[in-house]
């Protein structure tokens, strides 16, 4: 089965918003860039997806003209397999990802970047619902904590333990970077 690790959105604009912590960061990045060093080393292509909307405007942290579109600094540098752009939340809509995914013959996709719940859990539902099978590698993925509607802060720890329920069986195979790139291996 043919693999293909998508690393979402990890890029420098996250740092220019006002909930950006740097608390659970060198876990994430640890874990992201073994991830990309251990598909690299199998020869698994490894794409890389940058979000822009908004304003196209210096002063919009996610504008491609701030300069903060790229990526996050401390991530492992790789030759990516391709480089799309999106503006919704999964990478699969108009950004022509699901047609170079199955140009290049990819069954099964490593899901890994950020915002957990966000980008990376819509991108899973969506490439799930299309028929892929998704690996959706929790420890490689990096969010923050929220304020909920009542007021209360729902703490990132939570969000994460929440997308993995959510995900697990119906649309991916929650691994860990050891766990998907063993299945990866496995899967040849």
């Amino acid at each position: 089965m043919k693999n293909c690790l998508i690393v979402i959105d990890v890029q420098e604009s996250f740092r220019q918003r006002p909930y950006f912590t740097a608390d659970d960061l060198p876990a994430y990045l640890a874990a992201q860039n073994a991830l990309i060093e251990g598909c690299v080393a199998q020869g698994i292509p490894v794409v890389r997806v940058f979000h822009s909307e908004g304003p196209a405007d210096a002063s919009n942290a996610f504008a491609i003209e701030s300069g903060h579109v790229r990526a996050l600094d401390g991530l492992a540098a790789f030759d990516a397999a391709a480089t799309f752009t999106k503006s919704r939340h999964s990478a699969l809509v108009g950004t022509g990802l699901d047609v170079w995914l199955t140009r290049h013959g990819i069954q099964r996709l490593i899901v890994s970047g950020i915002r957990t719940e966000q980008c990376c859990e819509t991108t899973t539902r969506h490439a799930s619902d299309l028929g892929w099978e998704v690996d959706y590698v929790v420890d490689a993925t990096l969010t923050w904590d929220m304020v909920q509607p009542d007021g209360r802060t729902l703490p990132a720890a939570d969000i994460k333990a929440r997308t993995a329920t959510v995900l697990a069986g119906r649309f991916a195979t929650l691994r860990t970077v050891d766990e998907a790139l063993a299945a990866a291996a496995a899967a040849g």
